[in-house]
């Protein structure tokens, strides 16, 4: 059985007042450690990192799971318990482990209950705090103008950590700077509202109880235009049209969705090429030479 530091043990029983009876490795990513840990008769997720980045990232999945829990819209694990790291102490996350037969997702409840969490808004676009993509820092500050965070808060963040990076050969930084003067042509005149997403779901990060109710996960969340959120899911695939016609008939997108789509995943694009390299760079220049 793996052995879990010793600190992580004191925390989760003085917590609970039960002995932590097994522990199962699962892996993890981006330098936070994963593992399922049963505690009496129950079992949970239990993940953790010592500090800087990895540390923060397990206190920002720990608010954004409550965050989303909060609304009563959609079934993400419950936490229960999280602490965020010190000089002494890790940051954690303790939370629900739910149990799955294999079976997929509802994608009719789970398009409903998308669109009922998209009716979950805020008087402005952004967040309280800053959280992650990924592994990349997201930065939420609150602006009025959705074009202007757009702008502010998701391209230029990704595109000038992209230059520091070298990854962007000068046609390609070029072609990206058209898009961002831009914008106002393709995302100006549509009605919208700032919606509470999930923010990084594609379907890695959409599991299922054993009665099939969809579970988010992982999640990176702000106050966006929903159609941000619609777009993520058509990138890489793993959704279905009974998802898709769900949404559509609990709260319809508004017309020109589909000519605005890529743009918004240019966004997750450029964190793929500043994440994994220059196998997305292809990608990322054809949605610049699109819009730009």
């Amino acid at each position: 059985m793996m052995t879990l530091p010793v600190t992580v043990v004191n925390l989760i029983t003085a917590e609970l007042d039960r002995p932590i009876a097994r522990v199962e490795p699962l892996g993890g990513s981006f330098d936070a450690q994963l593992v399922r840990v049963t505690i009496g008769d129950q079992r949970f997720a239990l993940k953790w990192a010592a500090g800087g980045k990895p540390a923060a990232m397990v206190a920002a999945e720990a608010r954004g799971l409550r965050v989303l829990a909060a609304t009563n819209t959609i079934r993400v694990p419950a936490v229960v318990f999280a602490c965020e790291a010190t000089n002494t102490q890790p940051a954690i996350v303790l939370s629900e482990w739910i149990e799955s037969d294999g079976h997929a997702p509802d994608p009719v409840r789970l398009g409903e209950q998308l669109a009922a969490l998209h009716r979950c808004t805020a008087p402005a676009y952004g967040l309280d705090h800053d959280n992650f993509i990924g592994g990349t820092p997201q930065h939420n500050g609150w602006m009025q103008d959705w074009i202007a965070f757009f702008r502010e808060r998701r391209l230029w963040p990704q595109i000038e950590l992209a230059e520091r990076q070298r990854l962007l050969p000068p046609h390609r930084r070029q072609a990206l700077e058209r898009v961002v003067s831009r914008l106002e042509r393709w995302l100006g005149g549509v009605p919208r509202c700032p919606s509470l997403i999930h923010g990084d779901l594609w379907g890695g990060n959409v599991i299922a109880d054993t009665r099939g109710t969809p579970v988010l996960i992982d999640p990176a969340i702000s106050y966006s235009d929903r159609e941000a959120e619609l777009a993520f899911t058509e990138l890489f695939g793993g959704f279905s049209s009974r998802f898709y016609a769900a949404y559509q008939a609990a709260w319809p997108l508004e017309p020109g969705y589909t000519e605005r789509r890529d743009l918004y995943n240019l966004y997750h694009l450029l964190n793929h090429l500043n994440l994994f390299g220059e196998g997305y760079g292809a990608q990322v220049d054809a949605i610049a030479r699109r819009y730009g």
